[in-house]
C-alpha cells in the first residue's frame, strides 16, 4: 500500500491580483460580483485586491485558476500567481 503524503513541495498556494475599473456603476456590480465569487470559491483576502488560497496539490489548484478565469470581468486587469509552499 502507497501512502502520497503531503509535502511542501506538493502544496500550492494561488495569487489572485486585480484592477478592475470602478467608475461606472456597471463595472462597479462587475467588481462586487468578481469579489463574492472568488471568495465563494475559498479565497481570502490577503491586502486589497489580492486574494489567496490554499490548495493541497497541483490538480487542485490547476480546478481552482480554471474557475477564476471563467468568471473574469469584461475590463479590467487580473494576474494569477501560484508557488509552491516551499516557495
Amino acid at each position: 500500500m502507497s501512502f502520497d503524503r503531503l509535502n511542501a513541495y506538493r502544496i500550492m498556494w494561488i495569487m489572485v491580483f486585480f484592477d478592475l475599473p470602478t467608475e461606472t456603476k456597471k463595472d462597479r456590480k462587475n467588481y462586487a460580483v468578481f469579489r463574492k465569487r472568488i471568495m465563494s470559491d475559498g479565497f481570502q483576502m490577503f491586502q486589497f485586491s489580492m486574494y489567496i488560497r490554499h490548495c493541497s496539490s497541483r490538480e487542485n489548484m490547476e480546478v481552482h485558476i480554471q474557475r477564476v478565469k471563467k468568471i473574469l470581468p469584461p475590463k479590467g486587469h487580473i494576474g494569477i500567481m501560484s508557488v509552491t509552499d516551499k516557495q
